[in-house]
């Protein structure tokens, strides 16, 4: 399953119920007996139009991304305008009909807000609803207490059901991301491993084989000045047969200890592949990314910090990490079209980033400004530098 489709499930289905639920409502306004002497004056089943339509098009337009990305000015505009027109189509229609639109208004809540602002929106909302449905006419009072308290209950069973599948999904991109993140440690875990089994053998061939071929060419040299005639010429073979064999074994130990580099592109894809949002657009210099691995090590933890930073504080829609290799060292750099801040903080995630790379003689540097996003540029020398 695409993961972007899997946690935009729950938004597509509250829009299509939501949606559902707006066109039960506009269904009175095709009743050809709505507006006459007794019912609604022309002026009036105008206005009810005009706000009904306002309503769809603004909740169509606040779930056409995920709620809670967008930057908080703009879901506080789309709630005011949805619940100006639930409450002036219950004003206008001298009804109850906009408790109706107050329903998908109660589950799209949790999705905007927090669980406290949220909760207490939707009591504002029906403080303003009940002397509303209060002034109906040719209503008796109970009938009007009635309804105010259906529609508050229905709202609340609503409300905490989406409460709950937003809670569920967020554990559900947390684990995902966490997943991914351990995925990612393992590669280079993987990559590490075999690395440090390698050295080992190379390290074995050349104390105990390359020291055994060693001591034997030596003594093979010493009995070619013992013996004469044709023994003479098998000495001499064996002995440039022990040289070449010391030779391809000590080419092969250099072999193994050259090949000591991890693949960060693989650990940096995997990482990523966990985000379901914001989108994560990777730019890698080649298929692969070879780099020691203290290096990957700090690379990856800081591709991580960054990730974790822009998913719960930028509330941006995009990130773009690029890595790019030179002859003086490793950079990485990274981007989103968050909120960004006026004035940078270092906590502990950027002081860590910053340590974990002044240990390898590297820098970190952060550019940021208010509605400006947030950028970082990470550079490490390379091995040796």
């Amino acid at each position: 399953m695409n993961l972007l489709s899997s946690y935009r499930r729950p938004v597509e289905l509250l829009r299509i119920a939501g949606m559902f639920t707006w066109f039960c409502a506009g269904l009175p306004l095709l009743l050809p007996s709505i507006i006459s002497e007794e019912g609604l004056s022309l002026p009036r089943y105008l206005a009810w139009w005009g706000f009904h339509l306002a309503f769809g098009l603004a909740y169509w337009n606040v779930l056409r991304y995920r709620p809670a990305r967008t930057s908080l000015p703009r879901r506080i505009i789309h709630m005011v305008l949805l619940s100006v027109c639930a409450l002036a189509i219950t004003y206008v229609s001298t009804s109850a009909i906009g408790g109706v639109l107050l329903l998908p208004l109660a589950g799209l809540l949790p999705w905007m807000f927090r669980t406290t602002p949220a909760t207490a929106i939707l009591f504002g909302l029906f403080l303003l609803f009940a002397p509303l449905v209060w002034r109906v006419p040719e209503a008796p009072p109970a009938d009007k207490a009635f309804i105010i308290g259906f529609f508050l209950v229905v709202a609340l069973f609503i409300f905490i059901g989406s409460v709950a599948a937003v809670r569920e999904q967020r554990a559900r991109d947390e684990l995902r991301k966490l997943n991914h993140e351990l995925r990612a440690t393992q590669a280079l875990l993987a990559q590490n491993t075999r690395i440090a089994e390698r050295v080992r053998i190379a390290r074995e061939l050349h104390d105990l084989v390359g020291h055994h071929l060693t001591a034997l060419t030596l003594n093979l040299e010493v009995v070619t000045h013992l013996v004469e005639g044709r023994a003479l010429n098998h000495v001499q073979q064996a002995h440039s047969l022990a040289k070449l064999l010391l030779a391809d074994v000590r080419e092969v130990v250099s072999d193994m200890r050259q090949d000591d580099k991890v693949d960060l592109a693989a650990a940096l894809r995997t990482l990523v592949e966990g985000v379901p949002a914001p989108a994560i657009h990777l730019d890698l210099p080649s298929e692969q990314v070879m780099v020691d691995p203290d290096r990957a090590q700090v690379l990856l933890r800081c591709a991580q910090e960054i990730v974790t930073n822009c998913v719960r504080h930028a509330q941006a829609r995009n990130l773009w990490i690029r890595v790019s290799s030179a002859q003086d060292g490793l950079a990485l750099s990274a981007r989103d079209d968050g909120r960004g801040v006026a004035r940078v903080h270092a906590g502990n995630g950027l002081s860590g980033m910053s340590e974990r790379l002044l240990s390898l003689g590297g820098k970190l540097e952060i550019e940021s400004a208010k509605g400006a996003g947030f950028t970082l540029h990470l550079w490490m020398p390379l091995e040796g530098k």
